[in-house]
């Protein structure tokens, strides 16, 4: 006896059903989970959405990571993914020791230090750095950013070669600081109006 669709004869036996894997339809809705840092950088986007004007593109820093890492991502939102990581310092007063790590935060003047949070980017100018970009802090942990001058400018401290040679890069007075390479290319990027946010 022949077999015929959807069963199987066996001689002297009753026809046996094919048991087939059932298709389970797929939403056209359905994403993929998103990463983590993502995750946490639309968090933050949705905590102050009021206050961005922009919200295609977060700037987010894992100051957890030593700084000899690519620890500043610009995140695309709407993709979930992330479209670029680059050196960034952090301040010298988050770090004593030198070790390429941050230790603590501080909102002070005068701290010399790192702040966490929410940062709204401001207008650019030109002053000693160069071309840089003023940071309105959104939250209590950062809110002195402007008094405190914490900006985004280049650095000649940091470099990929600096990275490599000494296991990190040179800390700023508490500004996030870039290779004069990634620059142009972060707060082009970045503009006005945007997240950038900060945590560890």
């Amino acid at each position: 006896m022949a077999a015929t669709v959807g069963s199987l004869a066996v001689s002297g036996q009753p026809a046996l059903a094919v048991t087939r894997p059932r298709e389970v339809p797929v939403s056209p809705f359905a994403k993929p989970a998103l990463p983590l840092m993502v995750q946490r950088a639309v968090a933050a986007l949705d905590a102050q959405g009021k206050h961005v004007r922009h919200r295609d593109l977060v700037g987010f820093v894992d100051f957890s990571q030593a700084s000899r890492e690519a620890r500043f991502h610009l995140i695309d939102i709407e993709g979930g993914k992330v479209l670029s990581s680059h050196l960034v310092s952090h301040g010298l007063g988050s770090d004593p020791a030198n070790s390429g790590w941050v230790q603590r935060f501080s909102n002070q003047l005068g701290s010399n230090a790192s702040s966490p949070g929410a940062f709204l980017t401001g207008v650019t100018y030109y002053g000693k750095h160069g071309r840089s970009q003023r940071l309105i802090g959104l939250e209590d942990a950062n809110s002195a950013a402007m008094e405190r001058g914490i900006v985004i400018h280049a650095a000649n401290y940091v470099s990929a070669e600096m990275a490599r040679d000494y296991g990190r890069v040179g800390r700023s007075q508490g500004c996030f600081a870039f290779s004069n390479k990634d620059i142009s290319g972060v707060m082009q990027r970045l503009g006005e109006g945007r997240l950038l946010f900060a945590t560890k």
